[in-house]
């Protein structure tokens, strides 16, 4: 429970709402313990005999004297001294006490739960700021979805916490305690034979809280797995259903759904325990208390109508604590998720929080990887393997080699998205691991083949992560993109709202967009994996163009599958097995780099193949290098087939 209320602390930031809460709280507990005392005259008024039952100032005279002069004599003096008159004061008083009570019970809740909504908002932000500035290497290893489901449901559970201690259990507690004190003043013999049930009860919720809280945990866990198979499911449901992997999916969930239900049976099982051997030791305590109660009553030692009003009393402070007992697993629960919570803001973050390294400056001379290596959590075998690798500033290079070889991870450390085990990456001699995050990621554009769109305007999507970008400079962006013109054939142009995951658009759409996001941003360094595979053969070119004109005086390194890209790069760096085996032009490679000549014969000749146009010999050594050499789209399949 440590983390639970270290999040509980935060319910103190709001301390003019939380203090006028207690406030309320206490009035309204306060008011049911001076209407349990004004009830005795009614009540001896009524039951006991007409002959021995004082006037209400005589009553309120000796209850006055024994509790120090509390009531002024005035107050006394005005009272009436009929005893129907005396019982209808107090009954107009019970009236406006249960008014008072009412309102302020009203308030204490309305201010809790302002406190509490306030509290949670400002958790669920600190966790997904938190997690938007994790490294993505601790991401990976935990699951996207993970992390989602602590954002949203386990701070909806840490907030049924806080309501359980602020608005239930301090409300609860006051009322009892007040209730227990009208008790004591009436009688405290009986009152004091009623705490052993007390002191059991704190016994068995204890015990119990302990294996609702461990319960609670795994329940936690099995809900983020259901959330992650599920959102995984819905977000990728054409292959899904284009795999007729529909009863594979529904087994798979199903699966998990059982242990989730498995998990919570665990918690409700050990909470419904609690709650009926509460009540049976307290039948045993009211049927110990009678027994006595009328020993006392028939030799005159107490009297009868003192031991209803305790009875009812202590009833009333049972009933107000009973709710405790399930309060206290409520909070066991909480605590499994403020655990949750807090395993994340424990997290270490990419960039120290007070951000005191220096800004990179404008990228002009090189890029240099120094016996960098890499491997990703939990694999066999290293990604990236002593790369040394220097790149001067305003060329184009392609990356090849087979699948899973590095290409993509090596190119990820440049931005920072991961960070080498060992070795550096440096930015005109200045090591990317020592300067401020925002300004190395705000000089580097990336595209990749999988294209992100954000739910939003079609504005709002170029001008992504920069909000001061006019209208004019998102059209030009655009424009130089080739998207403007479908953006315009658009409901609303650029104002259109995109769906989840830009539903709306084509493949080759959102892939210009994505390109045109790049292009608003002006970068130095343009990184482009696979940037043109999803644009049709149609605008190609077009894209090319755009590309060629753009990249001029950027470093763009480009992992590369086509012919095209490759002939024309300044310089081919050819991976494999997490190493870089060779670099140089194309022609030197075909000459001795066996690992290029298999890419070559099975990945990068087999476009120009497919159409029919001659051997690779014939493409590769075709006429004038065309302008575009910037990127995958640098010179299109199309351009290189014609030359």
């Amino acid at each position: 429970m440590r983390d639970f209320w270290k999040l509980a602390r935060l319910l103190l930031l709001e301390k003019k709402l939380l203090a006028l809460s207690v406030v309320f709280a206490f009035i309204g507990a306060g008011g049911l313990g001076a209407g349990l005392l004004a009830l005795s005259p009614v009540i001896e008024t009524m039951v006991g005999d007409p002959g021995k039952v004082s006037n209400l100032p005589t009553m309120i005279s000796g209850w006055s004297d024994r509790n120090g002069g509390v009531v002024p004599k005035w107050l006394i003096d005005a009272l009436p001294k009929g005893q129907v008159e005396g019982v209808t004061v107090i009954v107009v008083g019970l009236g406006i006490i249960a008014i008072v009570g009412a309102t302020a019970n009203f308030l204490h809740a309305y201010l809790s739960m302002s406190v509490i909504g306030r509290t949670v908002v400002r958790i669920r932000e600190r966790v997904f700021q938190h997690v938007a500035h994790m490294p993505l290497k601790s991401i990976t290893v935990g699951g996207p979805s993970d992390f989602v489901s602590r954002i949203v449901y386990d701070t909806g559970q840490v907030g049924a916490g806080f309501s359980g201690i602020l608005s239930k259990a301090l409300s609860q507690i006051l009322k009892g305690l007040f209730a227990v004190m009208a008790a004591l003043i009436m009688d405290w013999r009986i009152t004091v034979a009623a705490l052993p049930l007390a002191l059991v009860t704190f016994y068995i919720v204890r015990v119990t809280g302990k294996k609702v809280r461990r319960a609670a945990r795994g329940g936690l866990e099995a809900f983020g797995e259901l959330y992650r198979t599920s959102a995984e499911v819905v977000q990728h449901l054409r292959v899904v259903k284009t795999s007729t992997a529909e009863n594979a999916e529904q087994a798979r969930f199903a699966a998990i759904n059982q242990e989730t239900f498995r998990q919570d049976m665990r918690v409700r099982t050990v909470r419904s325990l609690a709650s009926p051997i509460v009540e049976v030791l307290a039948l045993f305590v009211l049927g110990t208390l009678t027994v006595v109660a009328a020993h006392l009553i028939v030799h005159g030692k107490l009297d009868k109508v003192d031991f209803l009003l305790v009875l009812g009393s202590l009833g009333i402070a049972g009933a107000s604590l009973k709710p405790l007992t399930s309060l206290q697993h409520e909070l066991q629960v909480s605590g499994a998720a403020a655990s949750r919570i807090m395993g994340v803001l424990n997290e270490p973050l990419e960039e120290p929080a007070e951000n005191t390294r220096p800004a990179l400056p404008r990228h002009r001379v090189s890029i240099e990887f120094k016996g960098v290596n890499f491997s990703y959590p939990g694999a066999d075998v290293p990604a990236l393997r002593e790369i040394n690798l220097s790149i001067a500033q305003g060329q184009t290079v392609a990356f090849v080699g087979p699948n899973g070889c590095g290409k993509t991870t090596l190119l990820a450390l440049i931005p920072r998205l991961f960070e080498p085990e060992s070795g550096s990456v440096n930015i005109d001699g200045v090591n990317v691991a020592g300067v401020s995050l925002a300004s190395l990621r705000q000089q580097i554009g990336v595209v990749t083949q999988e294209t992100v769109m954000f739910k939003g305007s079609l504005k709002a999507n170029i001008a992504y992560g920069l909000g001061a970008a006019s209208d004019e400079q998102i059209i030009d962006a655009a424009k130089r993109a080739r998207a403007d013109e479908f953006i315009r054939a658009k409901p609303g142009a650029y104002d259109f709202v995109l769906g989840e995951q830009g539903s709306g658009l084509s493949g080759g759409q959102r892939q210009r967009l994505a390109i045109a996001r790049a292009i608003l941003r002006d970068p130095a360094i343009l990184i482009l994996d696979e940037a043109t595979s999803m644009i049709d053969a149609d605008s190609e070119a077009k894209i090319a163009e755009a590309l060629a004109e753009f990249s001029k005086g950027r470093t763009c390194l480009i992992v590369a599958h086509r012919l095209s890209t490759v002939v024309h790069a300044d310089r081919i760096v050819v991976m494999d097995r997490g190493r870089v085996v060779d670099t140089g032009k194309h022609e030197e490679l075909l000459q001795r780099c066996e690992v290029y000549q298999l890419i070559a014969r099975n990945q990068l000749f087999k476009p120009a193949e497919a159409r029919g146009n001659g051997s690779a010999a014939e493409v590769t050594s075709s006429g004038e290098k065309p302008a575009a050499a910037s990127g995958e789209a640098a010179a299109p399949a199309q351009s290189t087939t014609s030359a």
